[in-house]
Order: C-alpha cells, then structure tokens, then sequence
C-alpha cells in the first residue's frame, strides 16, 4: 500500500527505497519500519493541552477575522468618502455641479460673496512640505515625485511611524522670490520661491496640532501657516500654468473695484484642486486664491 502512494513518503524513505531495488521485500520493511518510527515515538496530547492549543487557535482566527474586518471596514469608509462627496455653497450652475471628497479640509469663514468672488478668514493650520524640481506648477513629473515624498510622511515614514489621515484640497503656490510664508488650505500647497523652484504642501490633520510626528526624510519640513484672508475664484477641468496666469489676472482686476479688501502687498497666488485624478473635469472643483487685506479707512 505505501508503495502504491509514494505521495506519503518521505524523501529520505524515497532514497532507502531505491537504494535496494534488487530485493523489494527488503525495500518495503525499510519504508514501513521508516514510516512507522515517528508514530511509535509521538507523545499523547493531554486533554489539558488539547484545549489550550485550541484556545490559542480560535483566538488567532479570531484576531485575524477582526483584521480583515477592520480592513474592509477602513476601505469601505474611505471608499463611501469618493462616492458620496460634499459640495459648497455655489452661485453658479458650473459651480454647482462642483464636488469634492468628505475629507477634512482647513476650516474658514465667507466674510463676504459676490458674483465674481467671496472673501474667506481661513484658520491657522500646520502642513508638510518639500521643495519640488522643475519649472513649472503643474509639471507632472515634478508634482508626482513630491506627491510621493510627502505621502511617504504621510503614511509612516516618520519618526513614530504614524499613519495620517488624508486631507483636501491640494494647493499649488506661487510666491515672490524672496517669499517664504506658508499659507492656505489642505494637503499640498506648491509654493513658488525663485524663478526655477516651487514648494509643494500637505495639509495636516487638525487633531494633531502641533504635536506631529517628524519625518525621516530631510526634504520634507513641517510649518505653521497663521490665519489670513484670501479672495476666492472656482473652477471646473484639469489645471494648467496658463489658466492659471489667465484667471489670477481677472482676480486681480475684479478685486480693484472691492470696496472692503485689497491685494496683500507682495501677497501671493494659490491654486486649490480638491479631487483625485479620476474624476471628471465638470465635476472637479478648483479655485484660485490672492492673499488680501482689509482697506484702511
């Protein structure tokens, strides 16, 4: 019988097999004396033993179960968050079809809304940046490569190994040469510093205020942006740098008429896009900002 099922042999009972094939009677004793031993050698489990080996069992499926339970869980919630977004107060019918994830965003305040803008106070809020390569705001590469850097933050490469929770929207900032503020909403502003470098943002969770883990990575800094006022245009569509220079020029002109705020000297530009990639360009929400100030009466 054990040689019609080699399956339940042993390697070395294989090699003993073949080591005699001249005399198969002798070939069998050795395989069944072979197969034999470790039963004859194997200790009785106690009825004791028998439960805690079963206790340890169920408790480790049970563990993982709870994992993966947990794990469809935390998808499934994210998942809901793209599915069923939120939407801002809008005054027009682009705007209107505007949607954006249920993530947490910086908090802000309309100070006042008009047909072309509103005026935001926008909250101190912490966030995480990095220098990114190339020339330009939107340049794909560059952005992905600091995406990437800060994600790595994000998710754990830290001191603690803290996994953070994504925030919205993203912003891509454009200053002054010599400009080193930090300002403006949700997780990755882009900041312009010199004609050639711009600075990429990741908004903070609000819960860990200042207390936030440091990172591993030397490229990536943490700072605290104060509380500002900014004047506010959204969008629809994927973003380019002649948009952008096309619409900041029309927010410009329009906030010359504003009987409250003005243009922040040296105040700089910022572009918030709050969507992942795959979603539709009517449905994209973007919007351009100018840092402004109150008109001396």
């Amino acid at each position: 019988m054990l040689l019609c099922k080699p399956s339940l042999l042993t390697l070395p009972q294989l090699r003993t097999s073949t080591s005699t094939p001249r005399n198969p009677k002798r070939s069998l004793s050795i395989i069944t004396t072979n197969s034999t031993t470790p039963t004859q050698r194997r200790r009785t489990m106690s009825a004791f033993e028998a439960r805690i080996s079963l206790v340890f069992a169920l408790a480790s499926q049970a563990s993982s179960l709870s994992q993966r339970r947990k794990f469809l869980a935390d998808t499934a919630t994210e998942v809901v968050k793209y599915v069923f977004p939120k939407r801002f107060e809008s005054r027009t019918l682009e705007e209107a079809l505007m949607a954006v994830p249920d993530l947490e965003t910086v908090n802000f305040k309309v100070l006042s809304r008009g047909d072309l803008y509103e005026i935001r106070e926008v909250e101190p809020y912490f966030v995480a940046e990095t220098t990114m390569p190339g020339r330009a705001g939107f340049d794909f590469n560059g952005a992905s490569q600091s995406f990437n850097v800060l994600a790595e933050y994000l998710f754990g490469k830290n001191t603690t190994k803290e996994t953070m929770e994504m925030t919205t929207p993203v912003f891509t900032r454009k200053t002054q040469s010599d400009g080193e503020k930090m300002e403006m909403t949700t997780p990755v502003i882009t900041k312009r510093e010199d004609q050639d470098k711009w600075k990429m943002s990741f908004v903070m969770p609000s819960k860990y205020g200042a207390n936030l883990p440091l990172p591993k990575d030397s490229s990536v800094t943490i700072r605290e942006v104060p509380r500002k006022i900014i004047a506010v245009v959204a969008f629809s569509g994927f973003v380019t740098d002649e948009e952008v220079k096309q619409r900041e020029s029309k927010l410009r002109e329009a906030l010359k008429n504003d009987a409250q705020f003005q243009i922040k000297e040296r105040g700089s530009v910022e572009i918030a896009q709050y969507n992942p990639p795959f979603t539709l360009p009517f449905q994209r929400r973007n919007e351009i900002a100018l840092e402004v100030e109150k008109k001396e009466k």
